[in-house]
Parts: structure tokens; sequence; C-alpha cells
């Protein structure tokens, strides 16, 4: 069985992992990481991951990014992998773990949903057979009325997939308002629509003449992102130093 640190455990995706793993034999949270000690929990929880002294094969992590620099460093010093799914690193915390993952295993995605990691595989498959066919390529993703980045990671993620399988040809296009003219033929649009409580949903559009592929993801909770971390930890636990992806996981399925 392996043994996991759930960093963040009292967070809203922390209780949700919780859960998932109480219900999977294959994996154990024997330890977590929270300031927040008003939740009751099924294993001893730590208000900061330097007093954590249990042994384990794998940290997860859904806490916030102020926290990042100590976990790195916990990680790094225990040799620990972790599954890194905090958003928001600055550009200094992301050069770190570049630099950390030279010492130990790190996943890290811009989206930890299995559904999202298999789209991005079957996107670049469409891209090189139609983007040399003249198909244009939009992506509309929509979100609740309290994100505050837009476009998502996600939606960018997905451009990044498609624009990898053309060999990075493609310029992306924000917002066609102030223009005013038709679109270039070497580029990907990507728009953004917020509101309600829309959890996540990304629709990839491939439009030719007289005929339209559509490609759509649709997150009706955060448990699919909890699911998918608790795979990420499955396949870390045991790994050698290096950064890792979901698209690694998705490879071993």
């Amino acid at each position: 069985m392996i043994k996991m640190i759930m960093h963040g455990c009292n967070g809203k995706m922390g209780r949700v992992i919780s859960a998932i793993c109480k219900e999977d034999d294959a994996i154990e949270i024997i330890a977590g990481v929270d300031p927040y000690q008003g939740i009751e929990n099924d294993y001893p929880v730590f208000s900061n991951i330097t007093e954590c002294d249990v042994e384990a094969d794998v940290v997860v992590d859904f806490a916030s990014a102020s926290a990042v620099d100590g976990l790195l460093d916990y990680c790094v010093a225990h040799e620990l992998p972790v599954v890194l799914c905090t958003t928001g690193l600055s550009q200094e915390q992301l050069a770190r773990v570049e630099e950390a993952s030279r010492k130990t295993a790190i996943l890290k995605s811009a989206n930890m949903s299995l559904g999202i990691n298999m789209l991005m595989e079957l996107l670049q498959k469409a891209a090189k057979i139609l983007a040399p066919a003249g198909f244009d390529m939009e992506i509309v993703e929509k979100h609740h009325n309290q994100k505050v980045d837009a476009p998502s990671g996600t939606a960018l993620a997905l451009a990044d997939s498609i624009n990898e399988a053309l060999e990075n040809a493609y310029s992306y296009k924000y917002d066609r308002t102030p223009d005013r003219k038709k679109r270039e033929q070497y580029e990907i649009g990507i728009q953004a629509v917020r509101g309600g409580s829309i959890v996540g949903e990304h629709e990839v559009i491939f439009a030719g003449t007289d005929e339209v592929i559509e490609f759509k993801h649709t997150a009706y909770s955060k448990a699919v992102f909890a699911k998918g971390a608790v795979e990420a930890a499955k396949y870390l636990a045991g790994r050698s130093a290096g950064r890792y992806e979901m698209q690694d996981v998705i490879a071993e399925r």
C-alpha cells in the first residue's frame, strides 16, 4: 500500500482527496499538513510540513502558493516525490520546481483531470490531420464567476498541446474585438466565458469548409481533479528524480 501525506488536507480539495483515498485499497493517507486544525481527521495533522515526522512514499499538495517553498525544501531533503497541484506560482517558484526536480520526483500539470490530459493527446492527432487541410481552430472555455484568470491555464495547455503538434507555427488570439479584421490563417483563438457556478468547460472547435468537428470536456465537480491527483500519486511513488506530467500517467494506463 502506498503511504501518502496530504499537504493542505483541510481545504476543499484536501477533504475530497481524503474521502477518495479512504475508499481506495491501493493508497492510504498517513498524515496531513494544514494550519487549520478545526476538522477531525483519520490521520495525524501537522500545522507545518517541517513538523511532519512520518515516513511516506509521496506527497499530494493542494495548499497555497505561499507554502510551496517550504514543501519543496522538505521533499528535496527527504527525497520524497510530490504531486504539486497548487496554482498561482511565481516565476521564481516555477524555477525552484525545476531545480528541485533534479533531486526528487515532481509531477506538476496545468490540469489534473485524466479526461483533460487524454483530450490533449486526441487534439494533437486531430491537429496534425485537420490543420494542414485548412481547418481553423478555436477554444472556448467557461468557468464560474469567481475565477480571476482568463483564459484558464487549462485552455492555454490545450492550445500549447495543439501548437506543439504543429511545430509551434501558430499564434494565440484572445480578443478579436479591437482589430475588426478576418482571422489570420495561423492562429488559435481562445475565448473565456465567466458566469454562475460553472466548474469548468472546455470546447475545442476545428472549423473547415462545410464541416465542423468539436471536442468538449465538462467538469461537473472538483472531484475529477482530486481523482487525477490520487492516480498521479500512485504513479509517482517510487519514481526517480525528474519532472513528470499527467501525460506520463496517461501513457501507462
